[in-house]
Order: C-alpha cells, then sequence, then structure tokens
C-alpha cells in the first residue's frame, strides 16, 4: 500500500477514486511517565515517554488507515494528514486521514 502526503503522484495515473479514509488512536498518559514528565519540565530535555507514546499511536492509527483502505479496494491513499487533539485531561488523539485512490498498475 502506498500512502503519500502528495496530492499527485509523479509517474503514477489514478484510475479510480474511492474517497476519504481514515485511522485513530486514543492513548492516555501512564502515571510514571507523568511524573517523570513533571521532573523534565523543572529541568528541561526532551519528554521521552510522551515522544514514545506518540510514535506508537502513530503507527496504531496509520495501520488502521491502511486497513480501511484495503476494506474500500484502495492501491494507495494520497494526500494524508496528521492531526492530534486533546480528548481528556491526560489523554490525546491521533488522527490520521486521506484519499483512497486505485492507481493504474506498474
Amino acid at each position: 500500500m502506498l500512502i503519500s502526503n502528495l496530492e499527485i503522484l509523479p509517474n503514477s495515473r489514478i484510475v479510480r477514486h474511492i474517497g476519504l479514509v481514515q485511522g485513530s488512536s486514543v492513548r492516555s498518559k501512564h502515571v510514571g511517565r507523568d511524573i517523570m514528565a513533571s521532573f523534565k519540565n523543572i529541568f528541561g530535555g526532551e519528554l521521552q515517554g510522551y515522544t514514545e507514546l506518540l510514535h506508537e499511536s502513530r503507527e496504531e492509527a496509520t495501520e488502521r488507515l491502511i486497513e480501511q483502505a484495503k476494506s474500500v479496494g484502495a492501491n494507495a491513499v494520497i494526500n494524508v494528514r496528521y492531526s492530534t487533539s486533546s480528548i481528556a485531561a491526560g489523554a490525546a488523539e491521533i488522527f490520521v486521514y486521506g484519499t483512497a485512490v486505485e492507481l493504474e498498475p506498474a
């Protein structure tokens, strides 16, 4: 499955526009990570626990996007975008969306 943030793919021809596909992941902070982040806020530096949490969430959301695209017969998703939002205190959502298409076989 080809995933791209481009609207048009060089050297590829779209033969069918399928439509919007999406994936999301909602995760909450682990209490231990939250305590360590509080210390990091005082002294500065990367909040590695949160970096890992967001990385895992992006991967999970992208996998869900790919699953949905496959289920509707797409072989590519173009114009992919990611968004993050706060759902509740200590919880955040990673949302990914794009346009499912069928590309002409190479």
